[in-house]
């Protein structure tokens, strides 16, 4: 009896999405209008797609938890529950603490200020503001690495007839971007091969940017690779700009 109050439980939640009006097949991608009906007597059946013959989405039926280990393992028909059938608005928060997580890695590995305990030491409040520094400098090359994956596929879009909603595409961007959370445990747990790990972290990420921008566009893997390609060259063009600016976040502090 408990078990199917939960399934209940969570039909009832998926009630509310219902409300789009509008929703994809996570089998074939094809449009959808409701993602289960509900007949009488509290009796609840998935909708079946009209084209490819399967449960529209599976997935509303699923453990959250089972839902984030596919989203992990990029596979397609979670991704696509993810960004159209649900209505997770948690982007920009997401966006905001993993940008956090980026400028806490780069801020530990600052070399050259040195140790006091005294706490009125003014390399104290000079490594805060180099913190403030290094989340400022996550949040430009984040911006460079979207301007360029949605400027090249703007670019592309007449050439290949396809079209795509800016703000959809941004959101699956930031959410795809959840792996920068395994930073700080990274730094945290610091070993001879963290380097490797920020390396594999990084990879990570940036395939699931590209299952992400696969899945909204319904386009070939060479496409997304390539998007992602371009928005990293420009993010790292705007990173080794920063870097050879006549200035740092030291320079420009008041107190000194």
């Amino acid at each position: 009896m408990s078990n199917r109050l939960f399934w209940l439980h969570r039909f009832q939640l998926n009630t509310a999405i219902m409300e789009k009006g509008y929703f994809r097949c996570i089998e074939c991608n094809k449009d959808a209008h409701e993602l289960h009906r509900d007949y009488s007597n509290g009796i609840l059946k998935i909708t079946i797609c009209e084209s490819c013959q399967k449960p529209v989405d599976k997935y509303i039926e699923y453990d959250p938890v089972i839902i984030l280990i596919d989203a992990i393992l990029c596979k397609t028909q979670a991704f696509r529950h993810i960004l159209f059938n649900t209505t997770l608005n948690i982007h920009w928060k997401l966006c905001v603490f993993c940008l956090l997580c980026e400028a806490y890695l780069r801020w530990s590995q600052l070399q050259g200020s040195e140790q006091s305990n005294d706490p009125a030491d003014i390399i104290r409040y000079t490594k805060e503001w180099d913190f403030y520094g290094m989340f400022g400098l996550a949040t430009i090359e984040l911006c460079a690495f979207s301007a360029g994956v949605l400027s090249f596929l703007w670019l592309v879009q007449k050439w290949l007839s396809f079209d795509f909603e800016l703000s959809l595409l941004l959101k699956a961007l930031l959410l795809s971007s959840y792996g920068k959370v395994l930073l700080v445990p990274a730094v945290i747990w610091e070993h001879d091969y963290s380097p490797l790990c920020f390396s594999f972290i990084k990879l990570f990420v940036l395939t699931s940017n590209s299952q992400a921008i696969r899945v909204i566009l319904n386009c070939s893997r060479r496409l997304s690779l390539l998007a992602v390609c371009v928005g990293l060259l420009l993010e790292t063009c705007v990173s080794q700009a920063l870097q050879t600016l006549p200035w740092s976040i030291q320079d420009i502090l008041p107190f000194q």
